[in-house]
């Protein structure tokens, strides 16, 4: 039973990885370079399940050691090695159903603003500051919303971003200090997996943002760079439009 188990288990895990490849799913948990590694391990762990599935021992032959060496013992003992067989299909058969809905039923879903706070935006933000890229000799128009929360994070000089006005799209997620008056625009960058993501994000200033926007709420957001209006140190995005957005195919950066 522990055999079937563990090929069942392997053979759920192949087909969501599978269907996540082919879904465009797999992004909300690996890096896109893995993309291709990801699936051919899949498909050769599905092979190996098979093979595995082939050679498993049918039942009754290795079930009942005991009987089969003809081994003595209580009366009940039997029957007591039954029940627990029983017991033990039940658990099995119940593993890997809550397998397959945890991996096939329930719809694949991004990081969202509570494991940005529990990873600290703040503080990553500025832990990547130093991967910003150059404002001079480059198209801010091509830059992500990372590469200006790390430019953000480098100067805070409202002359540099002179006549700078980015159109961003994000995720809600509350400011920490000025919960009212300001929010994050956020999304999460990931080097490998999901295991390693980092929260990075753009300080909006929009008073009462609350009554428009739920966290976690995707939105489009454009404007320009200027002083926090509520005194706060750094630079903040004054916007000039914002919409709430669906949101999009790949949520993360990279």
């Amino acid at each position: 039973m522990a055999r079937w188990k563990g090929v069942a288990l392997t053979l759920v895990g192949v087909v969501a990885t599978v269907w996540l490849a082919l879904d465009g799913g797999l992004g909300l948990y690996i890096h896109p370079r893995y993309f291709g590694f990801t699936a051919a391990m899949a498909v050769l762990g599905g092979a190996a399940a098979i093979v595995a599935l082939a050679l498993a021992p049918r039942p009754g032959e290795a079930d009942d050691p005991d009987a089969a060496h003809g081994s003595g013992g209580p009366a009940d003992a039997p029957s007591a090695r039954r029940r627990g067989a029983v017991l033990g299909a039940w658990g099995a058969v119940l593993l890997v159903a809550t397998a397959v809905v945890a991996l096939l039923a329930v719809p694949p879903a991004a990081l969202t603003s509570r494991t940005a706070v529990q990873r600290d935006i703040d503080r990553t933000t500025a832990d990547l500051a130093g991967d910003a890229p150059s404002l001079r000799g480059a198209d801010p128009a091509s830059f992500t919303l990372k590469d200006w929360a790390l430019l953000l994070r480098q100067n805070d000089d409202p002359s540099v971003f002179a006549g700078q006005e980015p159109e961003l799209v994000g995720f809600v997620t509350p400011a920490p200090g000025d919960p009212d008056d300001a929010f994050y625009l956020a999304r999460f960058t990931i080097t490998c997996c999901a295991v390693d993501a980092q929260p990075i994000g753009v300080p909006v200033h929009l008073p009462g943002w609350r009554e428009r926007f739920a966290v976690d709420d995707w939105v489009r957001v454009s404007g320009a760079f200027g002083q926090d209006p509520a005194g706060g140190t750094g630079l903040v995005l004054l916007p000039a439009e914002l919409d709430q957005v669906e949101q999009p195919e790949q949520p993360y950066v990279y």
